[in-house]
């Protein structure tokens, strides 16, 4: 009896553990919010640190880690370039350029830093935001887009990665 409830106890510590590092939800966050000093969008992006890691890896070709000091600067250039591809913006009907940042990482999740060069002031928003897409068919981006203080809030389950809005 006592071996079977070691085992039990074992199982279910095992259970429990891989509950909090493999997480059932795939979802992440991405903020459009237009500066009017600027005249230009931020953009910041949040994502659980492992999914990231992944997509990243998988897209470079090699294995990357955020939490290692020695692969910083091989992940920073991988995320530049995933960043990019993953996420575009279009204002008034023109393409606008996003630059990388940077980032900034914790124990569970990362956040990216874009942002725009100056443009004038956006009456209609086209995004696409595809983070994340190449690893789950479950993903879900929640992308709030901010200007003059009004928000508009939207959620993008894959495949979908258009949005646009108008303000």
């Amino acid at each position: 009896m006592k071996k079977l409830f070691a085992i039990l106890f074992i199982i279910s510590t095992i259970i429990c553990n891989f509950s909090f590092v493999l997480h059932p939800y795939h979802v992440g966050s991405v903020e459009f919010n237009y500066n009017t000093k600027s005249k230009s969008f931020e953009i910041t992006g949040k994502f659980f640190i492992d999914d990231l890691e992944t997509a990243v890896s998988k897209k470079m070709g090699k294995h990357l880690q955020f939490q290692n000091a020695s692969n910083k600067n091989n992940m920073e250039q991988g995320l530049k370039q995933y960043c990019i591809e993953a996420i575009k913006l279009k204002v008034n009907n023109k393409n606008i350029p996003i630059q990388f940042v940077g980032y900034q990482e914790d124990k569970e999740s990362v956040e990216i830093f874009l942002e725009t060069s100056a443009i004038a002031t956006p009456e209609k928003i086209d995004t696409s935001v595809g983070f994340l897409y190449i690893l789950y068919d479950d993903q879900m981006n929640i992308v709030h887009i901010i200007i003059n203080g009004k928000r508009k809030s939207s959620k993008l389950v894959f495949p979908n990665t258009e949005l646009t809005q108008q303000f």
